[in-house]
C-alpha cells in the first residue's frame, strides 16, 4: 500500500532535514510530498538540496498562505492509496505513521487520527491539555461522535476522500474544517494513540492555543450546518 505524506512547511530550516530523514527511513512504501509555504529562511535552501531524492515531491509556493493552503497544493501530487499530514516539526514522532496508516488496511476504515490525549495527558502542558480536551468535547457534542483529540497535527486519510472532499482552508483552520466534513458526511472518526513532544513558541511553535482554538470552535459550528451536497467536489 503506497502511502503519500504530505509536509506542509513554513520557516522549519531547525527541523526539516531531521523530519524527512525520520519519514524516509520508515519500513514502507511511500511518497513524500513537501510543500515549501513561502518560507523566508533556509528551508527552501535545504529542500533544493535533498531535491533529487527519488522518494522526494517538493512544491514550492511562492508566498506564505497557511497551512490549509499548503496542503490543498500537496494533495494534487498525490499517489498513494492513504494520505498522511505530517508537520515539519519533531512534536509528533514520525515513527508513528506506521500505527496510523495500520487501521487503512481495512477498506471499511476511511479516516484515522493520532490522538496525543487518548491515553492522558502525556508531555502536554495543563493549559495544552485543557485547551484540547474541551475542543475535542465541543466536537462529540455538536457532531455525537466520540474522539479525545481533534486538532491532532497527525491525521490520515484514504486518498479518495480527502481528494472528493471541497475543502477551502487557508491556514490551521484545515483540521476543524476537515473534522467537521468528514463527520457530517457520515463518516467515523479511529484514533490510535501517538507520541507528543511539544515545542515552545521561542523554538517555532505558530500554533496560538486560545485564537486559534476560537476559530476552530466557529469554523466547527459553521459546517454542522453545511448540505451534505456541498462537502464532496463530485457531488
Amino acid at each position: 500500500m503506497l502511502v503519500s505524506v504530505i509536509i506542509p512547511a513554513y520557516n522549519e530550516e531547525k527541523t526539516i532535514r531531521q523530519v524527512l530523514e525520520a519519514v524516509q527511513a520508515l519500513p514502507l512504501e511511500k511518497q513524500i510530498i513537501v510543500v515549501n509555504d513561502g518560507s523566508t529562511d533556509e528551508t527552501f535552501s535545504i529542500l533544493e538540496e535533498l531535491g533529487s531524492d527519488k522518494n522526494l515531491t517538493i512544491v514550492h509556493c511562492e508566498e506564505n498562505r497557511g497551512k490549509g493552503s499548503a496542503i490543498r497544493s500537496g494533495i494534487s501530487s498525490v499517489e498513494g492509496k492513504v494520505v498522511v499530514i505530517q508537520d515539519a516539526d519533531m512534536e509528533l514522532s514520525p515513527n508513528d505513521i506506521l500505527h496510523l496508516v495500520e487501521p487503512l488496511k481495512n477498506e471499511k476504515v476511511e479516516v484515522v487520527y493520532g490522538s496525543r490525549f487518548l491515553n492522558g495527558r502525556g508531555n502536554a502542558s495543563i493549559h495544552n491539555f485543557i485547551a484540547n480536551r474541551v475542543l475535542a468535547i465541543y466536537t462529540n457534542l455538536l457532531y455525537g461522535c466520540r474522539i479525545t483529540d481533534e486538532s491532532t497535527g497527525y491525521k490520515a486519510f484514504s486518498t479518495d476522500l480527502l481528494k472528493n472532499m471541497n475543502l477551502t482552508c487557508e491556514g490551521f483552520e484545515f483540521c476543524p474544517e476537515v473534522t467537521a466534513k468528514i463527520l457530517r458526511a457520515g463518516y467515523q472518526i479511529h484514533e490510535v494513540p501517538v507520541s507528543y513532544f511539544p515545542r515552545t513558541k521561542k523554538e517555532g511553535k505558530k500554533l496560538r492555543f486560545w485564537s486559534d482554538g476560537l476559530f476552530a470552535a466557529w469554523t466547527l459550528l459553521k459546517y454542522r450546518f453545511i448540505s451534505k451536497t456541498k462537502i464532496f467536489n463530485n457531488t
